[in-house]
Formats: C-alpha cells, structure tokens, sequence
C-alpha cells in the first residue's frame, strides 16, 4: 500500500495521531458527559502501542477516534500528518467479540470485506489463502463460526483485519474473550506476524485491561486514568523481544505499572474537598461484590495487595479497584499504598449476622452526603416518599461527569441492602423502608 507522505520529518515519523482531543457523549436526557480529556497521542513506525486503563477510561473510544469511526467532540484525529476525513485507510480492526457473520464459514468471513474494497476475484483468492495459513487456518476454510473455539474465531478476525493489507492493526480487547492459555498463544503469534515484515503491517495499537498482556507485547504502555479518561503516564518498554512473562525485568516492569496505577486510583492522601454543590461520585458497584471483598480479606488475614485480589478473585483490575474504592467509601477498608486492609467497621460487618449486617452497612451509607440529602428529606415529608426523578435530577446536577441512570440504579441497591429505602418501580416512587419510617 503506497502511502503520500509529506516533506516535514516529523511528520514522516508519525503514522496517525490524535491532538489535544476531548469528547463527549450525551446521555438520554440531553445532558453531555465527558468520555476523554485533552488527549494527545502518536502512533510511529515498526511500534507496538497499549492503551492500559480500567473500564470507563475511554480506551476504545480513543482507539474508534483514530480509526475515524468517531468525530471527537474537541480536537483533532491525523493520518500521515492529514486532517482524517471518514475512515482512517491505513487501518484494520480486531474486535473482542469476533464480529464474524454466522451464517458465512471462515473463508466467506474473510472474503466479504475484500470485495467491499473491490479486489480483483483472483486477488481475492490469492489474499484469503495466504492469511489463512498466516495465522494457522488451513484445513478451516469451509467451517462455520458456531463450529470454531473462541480462539479459532479469533484467529480468523485476525486473518479478516490482515487480508485488507493494513499499516496499522488496531486491536480492542482482542484475548479477552479466551482462555488464558490460548490469548498466550494468539498473542506470541499476532507479535510473529508483525515482526516478520512479509506484509504491509509497520504497526500495532492495542485496548487492553490486562497489565500482563501489555508489559510483554508493547513497546509504549499508554495508562489512561477516568472521570473523564486522561493519559496519566506514558511508560516505555525496551525489554527485548522475545519476552518471558516470568523473567524478572517483566515482573519489575508489572510492579512499577501497579505502582503507577494504584498511586493515581488509591492514593495515600486525602483526596481535595469539591464543591458543595458536587457530590461525591457513587462506584457502579454491587453491595455483593463489596461482601465478597470484605469476606475474601477476613480469610486472608484481614489485608492483601489489590492486584492479587483482582487475580484471585478473577476480576479485570479496574474493576477491583472499583470495588475495593466503594468499600473505603463506607469506611470497611483501608489502601495503604497497593494493599488493601480491614477496618474495624469492616472486620464487625464480616463477623455479623444478616441483620446485624443490614445495620452496619445502612449506618455507613447515610455517612455519605448524597444518601443522608435523600434520606433527610424523606424524614420531612410527611408521607415519606418522593418521586423518583428527584432523584434522577439530583444525579444529574450534583455528579455531571456520571451516567445518572447507572448511579441511580447503584444508588437503589444499596439502599435496598440496608433496608433503607423502598424503590416502587411501576410508580416510580422511593420510599423510606418500614423499619425506618
């Protein structure tokens, strides 16, 4: 694929980026939320980049920028140094849910896309067996998606992203949706393919959630904080390749992104006072998941680090940390550095009987202010119920940057798990719970 380049070096040495980009999503009341922050970010020649971050941060919104699937809001999105008008050309997607067409064997999944792009019936023929024995699908050609291993649907997402010749493969999520054993494999063999240089590939731009998968194929590890997604750290990777995920320069290497990550998420100083008018924003956490960490810690001891726990209890890091930050919300645990400990309070919830749980767990919610506003002025009234879009606006005005329907719908579990507050769905009506009222 010959490319048009332009006279100015560094330009030449940047194949797509994205300048000093924002963007927002308006949410089903017309209210704008902001997905990413002022990000700035380049991707070069013969480079594997990740973007690192937990759920929510905008990763893949980022990596869709860059494709052109989406206009940012603020900003702009390049290719070779030109404003992108559409589709960015020189890039090929790998979806995390394979994104193939049931009805079509391996073969016809490939085929589909090269002759959207209008190649030659013999070109096509060509192209389709090549990429099918490049990433070991010989012998496939004819079988249907229902009859493949998530690996081996993978595999033809891959050979699919690879027949169109990009410059650049764009990857979101690509492994995680197969075993660990397999994504081990896939990835050894996509970072193959790339090195081999028998094709037009010069570079890799990754979506990942897993610290592991990125310290061994990036060269560039991109980590990305939330509320709204902003670039925290850039960390360079020149461990040689090939790598070993159990040698110690790639454990020092998952430390020192641990480290980063939990110092930005969980930090050991208070976080700054925000205005009265803002509220706190609510994790988009079970009460469930929040016993579950209590009782995981209190069988350990009372305290472990919090990327073990994510590993032990088989959850996506930004996710743990989610739950780990609910649970100091409510005073259970406590976050020195990468650990994560039993408080007092937690150590009596886990040792309580169901009721005595309800107890503790409704007195710590009205500890946070957006619970005790609610449930004050539900005192006040004299039947001691409101309508539920009270609620629903006061989320909206006093946690802007939040999804106000998912935090009224964690709002509601939580109470309803303290016996706090009812929640008459069909009336659209929240009450005080007859033990309170």
């Amino acid at each position: 694929m010959q490319q048009t380049m332009t006279a100015n070096p560094k330009i030449e040495s940047i194949l797509c980026e994205v300048r000093d980009v924002s963007h927002d999503f308006t949410l089903p009341n017309g209210q704008r939320m902001r997905v990413l922050e002022n990000i700035s970010l380049a991707i070069k020649p013969n480079e594997v980049v990740a973007l690192l971050g937990p759920s929510g941060c905008g990763k893949s919104t980022i990596l869709r920028i860059l494709a052109g699937l989406i206009q940012p809001t603020k900003g702009e999105a390049l290719y070779h140094g030109k404003a992108l008008q559409g589709l960015n050309p020189g890039v090929a997607i790998v979806f995390q849910s394979f994104a193939l067409y049931p009805w079509m064997t391996v073969k016809e999944n490939i085929q589909i896309v090269l002759k959207v792009k209008g190649i030659l019936p013999d070109q096509i023929q060509k192209k389709t067996e090549y990429v099918i024995g490049l990433v070991g699908l010989k012998g496939f050609e004819d079988t249907y998606p229902r009859e493949l291993s998530g690996g081996m649907k993978q595999r033809v997402g891959i050979a699919r992203a690879l027949s169109t010749d990009p410059e650049i493969l764009f990857m979101d999520e690509p492994f995680s949706q197969v075993d660990a054993l397999t994504a081990e494999g896939l990835r050894a063999e996509v970072l193959d393919i790339w090195a081999s240089k028998d094709q037009e590939l010069s570079s890799i731009l990754m979506v990942s959630h897993d610290i592991k998968e990125v310290a061994y194929m990036a060269d560039r590890i991109v980590l990305l904080g939330t509320n709204p997604g902003r670039v925290l750290k850039i960390v360079e990777n020149r461990l040689p390749r090939p790598r070993d995920y159990r040698s110690p320069d790639i454990l020092r290497l998952i430390d020192k992104i641990h480290d980063i990550i939990t110092g930005h998420e969980m930090p050991d100083v208070p976080e700054p006072q925000v205005p009265s008018r803002i509220l706190e924003p609510l994790p988009d956490v079970a009460p469930s998941d929040i016993v579950a960490l209590l009782e995981y810690l209190d069988a350990r001891g009372g305290t472990d680090e919090v990327f073990k726990i994510a590993s032990e209890m088989n959850r996506e890091f930004g996710n743990a940390i989610k739950v780990v930050k609910a649970a100091e919300m409510l005073n259970f645990v406590d976050t020195p550095k990468r650990a994560v400990t039993l408080e007092n309070t937690g150590r009596l919830f886990v040792k309580a009987n169901a009721e005595e749980r309800k107890n503790i767990w409704r007195a710590q919610i009205l500890k946070l202010r957006f619970f005790n506003e609610i449930y004050e002025i539900l005192v006040r009234k004299e039947d001691h119920s409101i309508d539920s879009e009270f609620v629903l606006e006061t989320i909206a005005i006093k946690m802007p940057l939040e999804n106000y329907k998912r935090t009224f719908n964690t709002f509601i579990s939580w109470c309803r798990f303290g016996d706090l507050l009812v929640y008459d769905s069909p009336n659209k009506t929240i009450s005080l719970a007859q033990t309170i009222a």
